[in-house]
C-alpha cells in the first residue's frame, strides 16, 4: 500500500500528453492551448481618442478660454484625412484615429461650440485622452500561453489578435465501464437486490467537464468473460477507467482480468480513505485507472487521481500556489495511517474567514453528502486531534467547470 503522493506521482508519470489539433475560435472555448499564441497585429494600430471631443494641438489650448476653428471630423472607421494646423480643431469620437498634427484631446464637456467656432474652456495637456498605438498589445507579442484552458475572455483576445485558428490538445478519449451484477442504468427495471449505477453517470459527466471525451463501454457483469469484452472495447482509447471490482473479494475480478491480459501494474492499494482499493497501470499502451465501486470512494478518487491524469494528458498549466485552507467548524479526532478526505460544507464566519465543517457521519455509501459538500478536508496520516478553529487543508469541489 503506497501513499497518496506516491500514487499521484505514478499516475501523472504514467499517462501520455495528447497530440495537437487545430480548431476555429468558435470551437475553442474550454480547450487547452498546445502552443503559445502571438498577436498578428498591433492594437490599437494607431493612436486613437479615448473620449468624444476635439483633437487639438496642446500648445494652442495651453491658456483658456481660447477659440479654435473646426476643420473636420474623425470617427471610428473614417478618420480625418488632412493635417491639423495652428488654431485648428477636429471633432473626434471615441475610438477614432488621431489626426496628423494633433497631440491632445479636449473632451466635449470642456468646450462650447458655435458653428465651426469651438471655445475650449479647460487647458489641454499633451497626450491627454489619447490611446497610443500598441497600448493594448503589439504585433508578435505572445499573449496566450500553452497550457491555458481557454475562457471566453481568452477567445475574445485571440479574435482581437486576428488569430482565427488555435492549436489545442486533442481531447483524450476516456473509456469507462462499471462492474457488478447488482448495478443497472437509471430507468432500467430494478430487482430487489440491485442498485442504480450512479457512478458511471457521474464519471461520464466528470470526464467531459475535465476536458475528455467519455466513451461508455457499459456494465461488465461479475464474470471474467464479460469483463474481458468490456476491456477489449477500450481499444483506441487513451485512458481506461473501471468502476468497482478493484478490491480482493470473490467477485472483485478487475485486477485478475487485467493481470491475465498483461497489465504493467503500477499499484493497487493507496493509503487513503475513502478509496483504498485503487488500481493504476498500463495495458498495451493504454493507461488504466481502476476506481473503487463505492459511490463516494469513486467520487473522491476521481477528484484526486482522474483529474490529475486528464490535466497531465492535456498539458494544463496550473500556477503554483499554496494549498487552499479553511478553519475547522468542528473538532476532529486523531487520524490513523490512511490519509482522510472528509466531505464538508463551507461558510463565512463573522470575520470573513472560510469555515469548513465536516459532516458528522462520513460513511462512504452516502452519495447525497458528496453532492452537498463544498470541499474535502484533508487529514494527513497520523494527524493529531484538531480543535474547532484549527486551520486545515481543503480541496474545493465547486470550482466552476472543474466541479465534481
Amino acid at each position: 500500500m503506497i501513499s497518496v503522493a506516491e500514487a499521484l506521482a505514478k499516475v501523472v508519470k504514467g499517462v501520455s500528453r495528447m497530440p495537437s489539433e487545430q480548431v476555429s475560435l468558435a470551437d475553442a472555448l474550454g480547450r487547452v492551448l498546445a502552443e503559445d499564441v502571438a498577436s498578428r497585429l498591433t492594437h490599437p494600430p494607431a493612436a486613437v481618442s479615448a473620449m468624444d471631443g476635439y483633437a487639438v494641438r496642446a500648445r494652442d489650448a495651453a491658456k483658456t478660454p481660447v477659440t479654435l476653428k473646426q476643420i473636420g471630423e474623425s470617427a471610428a472607421g473614417k478618420g480625418f484625412a488632412g493635417k491639423l494646423g495652428q488654431g485648428q480643431a477636429v471633432r473626434i469620437f471615441t475610438g477614432a484615429p488621431l489626426p496628423a498634427g494633433a497631440d491632445a484631446i479636449v473632451i466635449q464637456e470642456d468646450t462650447r461650440a458655435k458653428g465651426k467656432a469651438i471655445t475650449v474652456t479647460e487647458r489641454a495637456t499633451e497626450g491627454r485622452w489619447i490611446r497610443p498605438a500598441g497600448l493594448d498589445f503589439k504585433r508578435g507579442q505572445k499573449l496566450l500561453k500553452a497550457g491555458t484552458v481557454l475562457t471566453a475572455r481568452d477567445v475574445g483576445l485571440a479574435a482581437a489578435m486576428n488569430v482565427p485558428w488555435l492549436t489545442v490538445r486533442r481531447r483524450p478519449r476516456v473509456a469507462y465501464t462499471a462492474t457488478g451484477n447488482e448495478v443497472v442504468m437509471p430507468g432500467d427495471p430494478l430487482a430487489p437486490d440491485q442498485i442504480i449505477s450512479s457512478n458511471s453517470v457521474a464519471l461520464g459527466a466528470y470526464i467531459r467537464v475535465l476536458g475528455g471525451n467519455p466513451l461508455n463501454l457499459g456494465i461488465a457483469r461479475d464474470d471474467e468473460g464479460s469483463l474481458r469484452r468490456m476491456i477489449d472495447g477500450a481499444k483506441g482509447a487513451d485512458l481506461l477507467v473501471t468502476l468497482g471490482g478493484a478490491s480482493v473479494g470473490d467477485y472483485d475480478l478487475v485486477r485478475k482480468v487485467l493481470g491475465c491480459k498483461g497489465i504493467d501494474l503500477g499499484f493497487y492499494k493507496v493509503a487513503m480513505r475513502p478509496g483504498k482499493p485503487l488500481i493504476f497501470g498500463n495495458l498495451a499502451g493504454i493507461a488504466v485507472l481502476g476506481l473503487p465501486g463505492n459511490p463516494v470512494s469513486a467520487g473522491v478518487t476521481s477528484v484526486i487521481f482522474l483529474k490529475a491524469a486528464i490535466e497531465q494528458m492535456l498539458g494544463i498549466r496550473r500556477p503554483k500556489a499554496p494549498p487552499a485552507t479553511a478553519i475547522l467548524g468542528r473538532a476532529l479526532a486523531a487520524n490513523d495511517s490512511r490519509q482522510d478526505y472528509l466531505r464538508a460544507t463551507l461558510a463565512r464566519d463573522k470575520a470573513g474567514n472560510w469555515v469548513a465543517t465536516p459532516f458528522a457521519r462520513q460513511d462512504s455509501a452516502m452519495l447525497a453528502k458528496l453532492a452537498e459538500a463544498d470541499c474535502l478536508v484533508v487529514r494527513p496520516p497520523k494527524a493529531k486531534p484538531a480543535a474547532k478553529g484549527a486551520r486545515v487543508e481543503i480541496i474545493p469541489l465547486r470550482e466552476g467547470a472543474a466541479t465534481f
